[in-house]
């Protein structure tokens, strides 16, 4: 049986604020700066809830022990 599976963590190496665009980016394989405009556009949308979303997601997500540096 085959394990290769990932898990949604925070970036350590992709981070602006806590890592969690990175993270999402990493995850899904795409720029984080694609992840981080489109975060971007739904706080505005959403009169700022975006923003407690982030915070709450930097909270839950663990941080990606991994360094490649």
């Amino acid at each position: 049986m085959n394990n290769d599976f990932r898990k949604l963590m925070r970036s350590r190496n992709n981070r602006m604020i806590c890592g969690v665009c990175g993270g999402i980016g990493e995850y899904l394989n795409i720029d984080p700066t694609l992840v981080r405009l489109i975060w971007a556009i739904g706080c505005v949308a959403s009169l700022g809830m975006g923003l407690l979303v982030y915070f709450v997601a930097a909270v839950v997500m663990p941080e990606n022990s991994d360094t490649y540096m």
